[in-house]
């Protein structure tokens, strides 16, 4: 029989409407699926926004203002926490306490503090838990994690690897939650985590963080001036466990980009490079093959990774252009699948503690 999963959804901003769409379409993307998930209950902070959440979510969905009625609620067996950074801490601890499973977006919380609280918190905890660390789950990035780890590039020698948007150079921009956490949280824990990943452990990091703007407009068109506390841009240098050293940016002052991850890690024997705005390939430069006549082999290779995820992944074509939404699809379906097969997945709750500590280094 398919398996349900009952899900409250803790959160229903942009973010919020990313985590249902994937609940709602999974069963379009992964045939056969064994299980299906069903958003049950909504949470968000005020009743009003709750209803239309529900409305949105199909009418059939329970709205609450309290993130405990679903937390403590029994029938429930995953927690999607979507909410705000600083509202994570509270409902994590509250779903850890009620052995539910657990998805949460990232960072895991707001501070180094609260993350330590969590970490104390898992040491009893028997649920499957996810962080949604979603450029972890594009296929060029899975297919560059098989090349590393099959040795194609030899002894990572350097690394370069920046996040960077332009969302902040208007002066005029309104504040807003994420400009009050800053970049370290936003754009920095993503492109952080992906250099873990690939590359990692990172074992000594020194960077520098800057506020561009320190007063912006409290609201869109308003005179009353919000005094920024969140930094726009952060800058890294860091060191891997076998010595190599490399840079590590995020910038939300990056004039002229949109929303550009570019990683480089180059090795003994070869290279992996993931260009800006192109979720389609990756890059792969063979330093053994070889160089005569005339170039020989040697060069840079795309390859085509499109939408070539593993089965029952099959929809839509793997050759169509790949889009941002799906990456969050397939890093759901990696924690669903956990939550079915009873089996630990990764990035989780713990990795998403680790993180914190990573980024306290950068931003104490």
């Amino acid at each position: 029989m398919m398996k349900e999963l009952k899900v409250g959804l803790i959160g229903f901003g942009f973010i919020g409407k990313v985590h249902a769409y994937g609940h709602r379409e999974m069963p379009l993307f992964y045939d056969p699926l064994p299980f299906r998930s069903r958003i049950v209950t909504v949470c968000t902070a005020h009743a009003e926004s709750a209803a239309h959440a529900s409305e949105q979510l199909g009418g059939n969905v329970r709205p609450v203002t309290d993130f405990r009625e679903i937390t403590e609620d029994p029938s429930i067996d995953i927690v999607d926490i979507c909410s705000p950074n600083g509202a994570h801490k509270e409902a994590v601890l509250s779903a850890i306490a009620h052995g539910k499973h657990i998805f949460c977006e990232k960072p895991i919380t707001r501070t180094l503090d609260e993350a330590l609280e969590i970490q104390d918190a898992l040491k009893g905890y028997r649920g499957i838990s996810q962080m949604t660390l979603i450029y972890r789950f594009f296929p060029n990035v899975l297919r560059a994690k098989q090349l590393l780890e099959d040795g194609r590039i030899g002894d990572i020698l350097e690394f370069h690897a920046s996040f960077l948007h332009s969302g902040s150079v208007d002066p005029q921009a309104p504040f807003t939650f994420k400009l009050a956490d800053g970049v370290v949280a936003d754009l920095g824990s993503h492109i952080l985590d992906l250099v873990q990943f690939l590359a990692g452990p990172i074992v000594d990091i020194q960077g520098k963080t800057r506020i561009a703007f320190p007063q912006r407009p409290a609201e869109k068109g308003s005179s009353q001036m919000a005094t920024v506390t969140g930094e726009d841009g952060m800058y890294c240098l860091a060191t891997l466990a076998n010595g190599a050293i490399g840079t590590i940016v995020a910038s939300k002052i990056a004039t002229g980009t949109e929303d550009a991850l570019t990683l480089e890690i180059r090795g003994t024997k070869g290279a992996i490079r993931l260009e800006p705005m192109n979720l389609q390939q990756l890059f792969f430069y063979d330093q053994t093959a070889t160089a005569a006549p005339i170039g020989g082999l040697r060069g840079w290779t795309a390859i085509d990774c499109g939408q070539r995820y593993e089965k029952p992944a099959g929809f839509p074509t793997p050759k169509s252009v790949l889009g941002w939404l799906r990456g969050h699809v397939h890093c759901l379906y990696s924690f669903l699948d956990g939550v079915y097969r009873n089996q630990t997945v990764h990035p989780d709750l713990a990795d998403g503690v680790e993180l914190q500590k990573l980024m306290a280094k950068v931003k104490p």
